[in-house]
């Protein structure tokens, strides 16, 4: 089996998409999922490194980085299986640049939530079916998805550029979770 070839894309490639980069390699270690992966920025100029908060973040998670930014670009699209954006502004911008990759495209916190998102939004029209109808919705309904809406992390993995070491770390731990979830979803999807 081919290995799949994700890109990882954030705004300057030097905070985000470089930690997810690394931490979705050091958590397919072992997995027996073979990965190929890069990472890139909107906004990048080719060559800057690693942030030093970022370096440190991975350093003190186990994980040895370095690496230089480099811009999205058509060949790095072209070349992805799947496109994991930082932010939905990240997606749209990608989504407006190169429209032929919408099928590969989401953010990370999107695909990691993988079929529970789909589930919700199925719920919410449900649900809107049900007060249209004039009927109150089901005890059960409300309850599943009170239940998804804890558990899909929605929104954007927010940019810890400029902040203290802590935000990094928090923005790592994030990430980490988020690739967990996804090595999940891929190992799903190559079992099916």
């Amino acid at each position: 089996m081919k290995p799949v070839r994700i890109l990882f894309v954030c705004t300057g490639n030097t905070c985000r998409s470089p930690m997810a980069e690394a931490l979705l390699r050091a958590e397919a270690a072992g997995t027996g999922i073979e990965l190929e992966v890069r990472s890139a920025g909107v906004a990048a100029s080719s060559g800057m490194s690693v942030s030093r908060h970022a370096r440190e973040a991975l350093r003190r998670a186990g994980i040895q980085h370095e690496g230089s930014s480099s811009p999205v670009s058509g060949e790095l699209v072209r070349w992805a299986d799947l496109i994991l954006a930082m932010t939905g502004s990240h997606r749209r911008t990608l989504l407006q640049a190169f429209p032929q990759a919408a099928d590969k495209l989401h953010t990370l916190l999107e695909y990691a939530a993988g079929d529970r998102l789909a589930e919700l939004d199925r719920l919410y029209g449900e649900r809107e079916l049900e007060r249209s109808l004039g009927r109150p919705p089901e005890p059960e309904l409300e309850r599943r998805i009170a239940e998804l809406e804890r558990t899909v992390r929605g929104g954007d993995i927010a940019d810890p550029f400029g902040g203290p070491l802590e935000e990094y770390e928090a923005c790592a731990a994030e990430i980490r979770q988020a690739v967990r979830a996804v090595l999940r979803r891929l190992s799903e999807e190559r079992r099916d």
